[in-house]
């Protein structure tokens, strides 16, 4: 007992702090809760789903007043017809209708395998007071190793009185062999809570990929 007090003892300084080098395989697992000053304001994975040959993701639940803002990451989603573009759009009604009028800009940098560079405005991707799906990419190629991955930011969803912004930032493996890195803003021009969304590529399913949503408080 004497040499495992003098060890505790060697690893506590003269203030009473516990230094690091005298724990081993720390573990939170056990622990059921935090105090109220830990942790408070971080970002919560609340859900994820997998796309396998799938028409739409949809997330019809958890969307809730309980978090300020919902980021949304796509990892590899993979297009089953090829140059289609990543679309969303949002719910007022818990998944029943995807139709919010939106208003939006999109731009795009692009470089090529073959060294060719550009940087546009996209009117093709732009909405002004549209209920139609909101494009967040470009035309992704449909090849085995293609497919496109980024990010949806949606702020706010559940107020009742101001609209729902969002902005997105999406990289594509490009139907021409480009990197095309595409950036979407806009918003929901409803001051109803939104509490559902649906992703799907412009033609064809989502052959693969998967989809987190995390909430930020």
């Amino acid at each position: 007992m004497g040499t495992i007090t003098r060890g505790v003892a060697n690893g506590i300084t003269t203030s009473g702090v516990v230094l690091k080098a005298i724990i081993n395989n720390a573990s939170m697992d056990n622990i059921t809760a935090f105090p109220s000053g830990i942790g408070g304001d971080g970002i919560t994975l609340i859900s994820s789903q997998t796309a396998s040959s799938s028409a739409s993701i949809s997330f019809t639940s958890g969307i809730t007043s309980t978090y300020k803002a919902y980021k949304f990451v796509f990892i590899n989603c993979h297009p089953a017809t090829n140059g289609s573009e990543f679309q969303f759009n949002l719910s007022t009604d818990s998944g029943s209708n995807y139709n919010v009028t939106k208003t939006s800009t999109h731009f795009i940098a692009q470089h090529g395998e073959d060294d060719t560079t550009a940087f546009t405005y996209s009117t093709g991707g732009d909405l002004a007071q549209s209920t139609g799906f909101q494009s967040m990419s470009t035309s992704t190629k449909n090849d085995n190793d293609s497919a496109l991955s980024g990010s949806l930011q949606l702020f706010s969803p559940s107020s009742t009185t101001y609209v729902k912004h969002y902005i997105s930032n999406i990289n594509t493996m490009h139907q021409d062999s480009k990197s095309k890195n595409a950036f979407v803003a806009g918003y929901g021009n409803t001051t109803s809570a939104v509490n559902a969304i649906q992703f799907k590529f412009s033609s064809g399913n989502i052959d693969d990929g998967k989809i987190y949503m995390y909430g930020i408080k």
